[in-house]
């Protein structure tokens, strides 16, 4: 298999699978002080944007629609409470942008809560709030995000863009560890998570076209297969994608028989709970890159048989 159809079943299989796995987004029901809003609240935000671009790119089966549709319903009526453990959170952390960042796709796919919209409202006029201080991707991001929420940003989105790793194109060997994922959700950001590749700057556009091809085969060849997935996505999100046929098929090729996607090396055992921790992530980036790629190989299909 290879292909357009090697890389839907890339995406068919993880949706699989975080759907018969859907208990470990669970929240704790008396999490520790210690713990962030946005650990404990990530998972769910990214569920329900991968979900959104499924849905977006209009490229899955009926079957993948359904597991989306049903993984959503599920986060936002069983896990966050219809929103109220979002509002709990906000109410709890005020200066924390989380709740805001988790509810917006949620949002823009209709599930709503307006006591949290007052509340982010509120909180989002504190002084202290635009002072937060955070990496420069995580600015970027949180700019993006109050737009999309309706409110004025913290920080102009092409400033916030000013100040991350990608504006000022690293020497490309640098590119690893949180570098590479720094680069990875900045373009996210900058192109609304594949949307719209025109917001990625032409000098940008360029530089990522040069080099990515050398990440792709760097990260292959050290089976860092979480990264390896968001630079798929990034590919995608290039104005010209490559599609590159070598990282796809040892992606896939790292791909469990169910669906399971590992972050490095081999796929991890021991304690599901655990697993699940260490493997949710690659997996939804599985699902994710696997909907933008088939969405672009289709319209270059489209392009090239009109032509």
């Amino acid at each position: 298999m290879s292909g357009i159809q090697q890389i839907h079943e890339v995406g068919a299989k993880a949706l699989k699978w975080l759907h018969a796995h859907r208990d470990g987004f669970r929240l704790e029901d008396d999490p520790s002080p210690e713990a962030g809003l946005l650990d404990r609240f990530q998972p769910l935000g990214e569920l329900a944007l991968i979900s959104k671009v499924i849905f977006r790119e209009g490229v899955a089966g009926s079957e993948q629609a359904a597991l989306a549709r049903s993984l959503l319903d599920f986060a936002w009526h069983e896990l966050l409470d219809s929103g109220h453990r979002l509002l709990e959170g906000q109410r709890r952390e005020p200066l924390s942008p989380a709740p805001m960042e988790v509810y917006l796709p949620f949002k823009e796919l209709g599930y709503q809560h307006q006591g949290l919209e007052a509340a982010v409202r509120l909180n989002h006029r504190l002084g202290s709030w635009s002072r937060l201080e955070v990496q420069p991707t995580r600015r970027l991001g949180i700019s993006t995000v109050e737009r999309r929420f309706g409110l004025a940003a913290s920080l102009p989105e092409d400033e916030a863009f000013r100040r991350t790793w990608l504006a000022g194109r690293p020497e490309p060997w640098t590119v690893e560890g949180h570098i590479g994922y720094g680069i990875t959700h900045t373009v996210f950001h900058l192109t609304d998570w594949g949307q719209s590749p025109e917001g990625l700057p032409p000098a940008i556009a360029d530089y990522l076209a040069l080099w990515l091809p050398v990440w792709l085969d760097d990260w292959l060849d050290l089976k860092r297969w979480d990264l390896l997935g968001e630079l798929l996505v990034v590919d995608a999100c290039l104005p010209e994608p490559t599609l590159d046929a070598a990282a796809w098929d040892g992606f896939a090729a790292a791909q469990q028989p169910d669906g399971a996607m590992p972050a490095l090396l081999e796929m991890p055992q021991g304690d599901p709970e655990a697993v699940f921790d260490l493997v949710y992530h690659p997996t939804l980036v599985a699902a994710f890159a696997s909907a933008l790629a088939v969405s672009r190989s289709l319209s270059d299909l489209s392009s090239a048989a009109s032509a």
